[in-house]
């Protein structure tokens, strides 16, 4: 087995044990650098799956906003399927901030991927959807036929739109062209990798990088955005890539659009205590109820996935004390 790594135009291969001589399915891994994609690196590397050849395609291989670039690509790695992961994403500032940025280079970017993929003659495609997709005050938990049956959360609306689109597209292609191109309906993600700084921070990864900063400068107070109310479901990057990689040679069995989340949600203060436990910070929490919070639940029902394997095991515990210590380590050779 091989793993192909590109970057700058150059490709590493990293080899690993084959158990029997058979012909490869060849992986394209759009977001080679993202946090699932670096996941989805782990979980091959570890578990030695023998029968895949992944090419991690980072954004120096191609600008996914361009159609020639994308199909380039496509057509230079020749995959049996591809995972495409590739997405311009942010933390809920950044994406009330710049809703045109975000729907218009999402758009761009699945575009051309799909595209090229139809073009090409590609069968397999598992997409990266997003639980934003799902209409905001809607009957919990969340299934997924309520996509498209109520108005969306304005705060991240262009980012969900462009998600909603390429989930869509899923749909569209296995029905109208019989190709298993397949939209995974994550939750939000959280694990090593993750963006800890800036507007790109979500949830988890903000909480666990302001409650380090302040612990480390002893500052008695940690300012939270919104009431701390809101619950989110967050699951463990690790997971996921688990998940997909044993999917890739049942695509063809599965529903064009299946949930997949941990099945429990948190609220806003609790993910910061969660972090606060495992940085041993001592200070308190102060709301800032001028921000926004967002959708006030998103939890989905991943029962569906059940039936296909999915079965998430890291715990909330488990998943920060792991995610603190790549932060740590990040720090460290940053």
């Amino acid at each position: 087995m091989s793993i192909v790594i590109t970057e700058g135009g150059a490709t590493s291969v990293i080899s690993l044990p084959a158990e029997a001589e058979t012909k490869p399915l060849k992986v394209l891994v759009t977001g080679g650098g993202g946090m699932l994609a670096r996941a989805i690196a782990t979980e091959v590397r570890n578990d030695r799956h023998p029968h895949l050849k992944v090419t991690f395609a980072h954004r120096s291989a191609a600008d996914l906003t361009s159609p020639a670039e994308t199909a380039r690509l496509v057509a230079r790695t020749s995959p049996d399927v591809i995972v495409h992961c590739a997405a311009k994403v942010g933390g809920i500032k950044a994406n009330a901030a710049d809703q045109t940025g975000f729907l218009m280079d999402n758009i761009a970017i699945d575009s051309a991927v799909f595209r090229a993929a139809m073009r090409l003659g590609i069968h397999r495609l598992v997409y990266l959807g997003s639980s934003c997709t799902y209409p905001r005050n809607h009957r919990q938990p969340l299934v997924e036929t309520d996509l498209l049956q109520a108005p969306l959360e304005p705060t991240n609306e262009g980012y969900a739109l462009a998600k909603l689109a390429g989930t869509r597209l899923c749909q569209f292609a296995s029905q109208e062209r019989g190709l298993a191109y397949r939209a995974v309906v994550a939750s939000n993600l959280y694990g090593p990798g993750d963006h800890f700084e800036g507007d790109r921070a979500h949830l988890v990864a903000a909480a666990l990088s302001k409650v380090h900063a302040a612990h480390r400068r002893g500052d008695p107070t940690v300012t939270v955005w919104g009431d701390g109310t809101a619950r989110r479901e967050f699951t463990y990057v690790g997971d996921l890539a688990r998940w997909i990689v044993q999917s890739l040679h049942r695509l063809d069995e599965m529903p064009p659009v299946l949930n997949a989340g941990a099945g429990t949600d948190h609220s806003v203060t609790e993910y910061y205590e969660a972090a606060r436990a495992v940085i041993g910070y001592e200070g308190s929490f102060v709301y800032d109820t001028t921000a926004p919070s967002g959708m006030h639940q998103k939890l989905m029902d991943s029962r569906p996935a059940q039936r296909f394997g999915w079965n998430p095991t890291t715990t909330l515990e488990d998943g920060m004390r792991a995610t603190y210590e790549h932060f740590l380590g990040a720090a460290v050779t940053a």
